[in-house]
């Protein structure tokens, strides 16, 4: 087993799966992992090249865009000890196409699979979740605590969704912020931008919504059991109508 080490960046990780991909005659014989900087680190280490990151990219996007997701949400996902599995699925991918589905029971294919999965359900949860508070300028401020650094596909399906009203979305977590200002689409942390309080009658707001959330619920149909495995408790700290 061939061992190639990478800077621990996005960029550096798609440099060397490029790499790899293109000077090892079998590429399931080679294992990739982040540079330790130790005295005793062994593999080869391949520097981060912007171009051939991106060429990679853009290829694989471009002709398996399913899969290409999938590759994304596992780097969104922050679990470590994956490189290995990338580099080996994105191989069979390109060997196999459509029908890498035929080799689910392969550790590196259901590993992907797998963990894209917890992430993409993550993402289609707080699209129905995540709670906008309005500011004192005007514009919406929505905050979350996800296990996942899904900020990203979910501010881009906001920008369709709320496309005509300014906001941000606020990772607590990551101290990750994003920012529509109705044309266009920033990401940075809390400092990068200004954060206004709360508008005057956003408490209001608030009271109505949770009145209108109590009226509309039926006593009789309630079921905590289903709710929590749709609505998991980890959820619930900014949802305006479960604050007591």
């Amino acid at each position: 087993m061939n061992l190639y080490r990478y800077d621990g960046t996005t960029e550096g990780l798609f440099s060397a799966i490029d790499h790899i991909l293109r000077h090892e005659t079998d590429p399931h014989k080679a294992a990739l992992e982040p540079q330790q900087e130790t005295l005793f680190d062994e593999g080869m280490f391949i520097a981060a090249d912007a171009d051939r990151a991106d060429i990679l990219i853009r290829r694989f996007a471009e002709a398996y865009p399913e899969n290409a997701r999938q590759v994304m949400y596992v780097i969104l996902s922050e679990k470590e000890a994956m490189e290995t599995s990338l580099l080996h699925y994105i191989h069979m991918v390109s060997l196999y196409g459509g029908g890498i589905e035929a080799h689910l029971t392969h550790p590196a294919v259901h590993a992907v699979h797998f963990l894209a999965r917890k992430v993409s359900r993550e993402v289609h949860r707080f699209k129905g979740l995540l709670r906008f508070a309005m500011l004192d300028d005007g514009s919406y401020l929505a905050r979350m605590e996800p296990d996942f650094n899904i900020i990203q596909p979910l501010s881009r399906f906001f920008t369709r969704r709320l496309r005509t009203q300014e906001w941000f979305i606020y990772d607590v977590k990551r101290s990750l912020v994003s920012h529509w200002n109705r044309k266009k689409l920033d990401f940075g942390t809390l400092e990068s931008f200004h954060s206004p309080e709360l508008a005057d009658e956003e408490p209001e707001v608030q009271r109505l919504w949770k009145a209108f959330f109590a009226h509309i619920a039926i006593p009789e149909r309630k079921n905590p059991d289903i709710q929590r495995s749709f609505m998991p408790m980890k959820y619930w700290k900014y949802l305006v109508e479960k604050e007591s």
